[in-house]
């Protein structure tokens, strides 16, 4: 499955680091900056959850919602967010249902080495539950500024 701009977003149903089943049906209304990152507590993803955690309060004035999107497991999420203060929500999707209904469970490469994994990706979902804007490949440096201000031109 391929994700659309202009289209519906794939729901879900997921479990997130509080203990409750998340579904992206359940913030219609808001917007919602859905990020998929490979793994809680390793350098390139600890930088992009902090740099969404330091930019949150403008993202909520946006009125959006950050949700993370793992291979973790949801005790191990909660961990990463004790450590780090993180804010918003982290959910498990330790089968890869939603990477793959999002097409970022990919094959990758990794010194001569090649698995499936997370494809680190961003999607900037409307009020209504259309994507609007994706990010695959991100590289984390002004990643998060750039989704910032993309939601800006979003609310105008």
């Amino acid at each position: 499955m391929t994700v659309k701009i202009g289209e519906k977003a794939p729901d879900f149903k997921l479990p997130a680091n509080n203990g409750e089943m998340v579904s992206l049906s359940d913030f219609k209304g808001k917007n919602i900056v859905l990020y998929f990152y490979p793994k809680d507590m390793t350098p390139g993803c600890t930088t992009e959850a902090c740099d969404f955690r330091d930019h949150n309060e403008q993202f909520e004035e946006l009125n959006a919602v950050i949700l993370g999107i793992s291979p973790d497991p949801a005790a191990r999420h909660e961990k990463f967010i004790e450590k780090h203060g993180l804010p918003f929500l982290l959910l498990a999707d330790e089968n890869h249902e939603a990477a793959e209904s999002f097409d970022v469970w990919q094959l990758k490469k990794n010194f001569g080495k090649e698995y499936m994994g997370i494809e680190r990706s961003t999607f900037l979902i409307d009020k209504v539950g259309n994507v609007v804007k994706e990010w695959r490949k991100v590289k984390v440096k002004g990643h998060v500024e750039e989704a910032l201000e993309t939601l800006r031109e979003l609310e105008k």
